[in-house]
């Protein structure tokens, strides 16, 4: 093709930044690259961590014979970079065939090389244009975090799209979230695979319910990262959030719709209320604003403009009908003409709008091809959270029977005795519980509750037949909750908060965070937790002590600072709040092996 090649890198006469490595020799590119001072390579070629232990084995000798020479190396089975607005292109990916790749501000890091492609064309369909994607393979040197530090301070880039099929450097992700969050740049993550990795080890409610998903989740909103539930919303949505901050909004999310096509608006109306927004029509009965065929588009405009300046409106969407594909002057350009404000305007065509949907894309606005995408996009938006502020915290000390922690935290513990076989002596005044010593009693029949007198307890006793057993004073309050927390092995300590009881892991209400928590966010936790409306005065119901249920969650959650994470999983199950006060009556410790 007239371009000059060379059989080795030690005849290349120029010096070369970037190799990209597509031999099976790859430790001699290696050793090649060291020698000419080339700083980073991308290697293609597979055989190693995706080819079993003895793959994993060679990686690893390839990753530390790479930093004992100083090469930094982006893979294995990496499809390599593309940086359009530097015109370089360093992949074998087909989709650099198409004319005029689109050059812009939005920056992809994906773990899978094909998406590269799809991102890049399927978004060159909708108008918007791309900076830096990087294909990150193995990711066993060159990481998500890293490279998402570098685009934070890259000048081409205002919008940071990941597509991650795993979390394993989740402390230099969340801190590179921070950062692209100070320099104004939203993230948004795809994540693949809604595993259940953990899951299936978990010894308490706290580890089947904290799952990874539902940690990813407390994770990425942590760290400020936008997450989204379809590959086409991780497409569509950078015109969505570029430019702006997260909304922090203190009650539901208000959309207004904007349409001459009812059909087609019910069908995103219905999407936008499963995730809890609510849409308006100021003046109207309707869900939605229905504007007439008759409409001019100074008239579309003008709706449009005033539904934005509302202050009870978080965001409109413009739902186009046919005439996005025939006719887009009467409801598209309507659309560009109306003033931008420090709210969205979002447009979501229900025809096949190739013309339309570039248009709206290259000046910003945000277009749809679903209602499903739409409204993926929009809750995605207002789930968006600024990263949580670091603080200082203290440790507190390490006990290996769980009353005895919890006492050590300032969380009150039920009065308790053990009673041993055979005549179970106990001082514990009656009425009391008895429960076996097991992690999970109830499954196996091992709790009676408001035993009245010794002999009620000892008939109890013998039923359960056990050489050593709990005794519990009976204790009673307004409510019980689950406290937990969990040392998850992708995103790191997790605290827990739900209705407690035997049925947490039926009920499924709980809120979690990554750990610590302050008091103040704990409080936060208490008004997510649906089974806890009941101590927030529900109907005129007694209300329990909030203050001292959200000072338990906090302590717990400062599980994770103990030196060396000893502890995979600790819970109090249930913990009863009482009016004035809160009393762990059942509580599990387990620590790593």
């Amino acid at each position: 093709m007239g371009v000059q090649a060379y059989s080795r890198l030690a005849d290349v006469p120029e010096q070369v930044d970037h190799a990209f490595i597509m031999v099976p020799e790859v430790e001699q590119a290696l050793e090649d690259c060291a020698a000419r001072g080339v700083p980073v390579a991308s290697i293609y070629s597979n055989g190693f961590a995706d080819a079993g232990r003895e793959g994993a084995a060679r990686q690893a000798r390839l990753i530390e014979r790479a930093r004992s020479l100083g090469v930094r190396l982006l893979g294995p089975n990496s499809m390599g970079i593309v940086n359009l607005p530097g015109r370089v292109a360093l992949t074998v990916n087909a989709v650099l065939e198409m004319d005029a790749p689109p050059a812009g501000a939005i920056s992809l890091l994906s773990h899978s090389g094909t998406m590269l492609g799809t991102v890049l064309s399927r978004g060159a369909a909708r108008g918007l244009g791309f900076a830096k994607l990087v294909s990150l393979g193995n990711e066993a040197d060159l990481g998500v975090g890293e490279l998402l530090e570098l685009l934070a301070a890259d000048p081409d880039t205002k919008v940071i799209l990941l597509f991650l099929e795993t979390v394993r450097d989740a402390e230099r992700l969340a801190a590179a979230g921070r950062k692209a969050h100070a320099a104004g740049k939203p993230v948004v993550a795809y994540k693949l695979g809604r595993s259940a990795l953990g899951e299936a080890l978990a010894r308490t409610h706290t580890g089947a319910l904290a799952g990874t998903d539902r940690a990813l989740d407390a994770f990425f909103r942590d760290c400020g990262i936008v997450r989204v539930d379809m590959l086409e919303t991780l497409i569509e949505i950078a015109p969505l959030l570029a430019g702006r901050r997260p909304p922090a909004l203190k009650r539901k999310p208000r959309v207004a719709v904007v349409t001459t096509t009812g059909g087609g608006a019910a069908t995103v109306v219905d999407r936008l209320g499963l995730h809890g927004i609510e849409t308006i029509a100021p003046d109207c009965a309707s869900p939605i604003v229905d504007l007439t065929m008759t409409a001019t588009p100074a008239q579309y405009t003008a709706v449009l403009e005033r539904l934005l300046a509302l202050p009870e409106c978080d965001g409109v969407l413009a739902v186009v009908g046919s005439s996005a594909q025939f006719h887009p002057q009467l409801a598209v350009e309507p659309i560009l003409a109306a003033q931008p404000r420090d709210k969205p305007l979002a447009a979501f065509l229900t025809p096949h709008a190739e013309r339309s949907l570039a248009l709206l894309g290259s000046r910003g606005i945000p277009a749809f091809r679903t209602p499903e995408a739409c409204a993926d996009a929009f809750a995605a938006y207002f789930a968006w959270r600024a990263p949580r502020p670091q603080r200082v915290w203290h440790a507190p000390a390490l006990h290996a029977d769980a009353f005895g922690l919890l006492r050590s935290l300032g969380i009150e513990v039920v009065e308790h005795a053990i009673a041993e076989a055979p005549q179970y002596a106990h001082s514990i005044p009656y009425p009391v519980a008895l429960k076996l010593c097991s992690a999970h009693k109830t499954e196996l029949g091992g709790v009676a509750l408001d035993i009245a007198d010794r002999a009620a307890f000892e008939a109890q006793a013998r039923k359960m037949s056990e050489p050593r057993l709990m005794v519990q004073k009976m204790e009673r309050g307004l409510a019980e909750a689950i406290v937990g927390y969990r040392d998850d092995p992708l995103v790191g300590p997790l605290v827990l908060l739900g209705a407690g009881g035997t049925l947490a892991e039926i009920h499924q209400d709980f809120a979690l965070r990554i750990a610590p928590v302050s008091e103040a966010e704990a409080m936060e936790m208490i008004e997510e937790v649906k089974g806890l409306a009941l101590i927030r005065g529900y109907r005129k119901l007694p209300r329990g002590d909030r203050e001292a249920l959200a000072r338990a969650v906090a302590a717990l959650s400062k599980l994770g600072l103990i030196e060396g994470r000893p502890i995979a999983e600790a819970e109090i199950n249930p913990l009863i709040v009482k009016r004035e006060g809160v009393i762990a009556v059942d509580a599990l410790l387990a620590l790593k092996e």
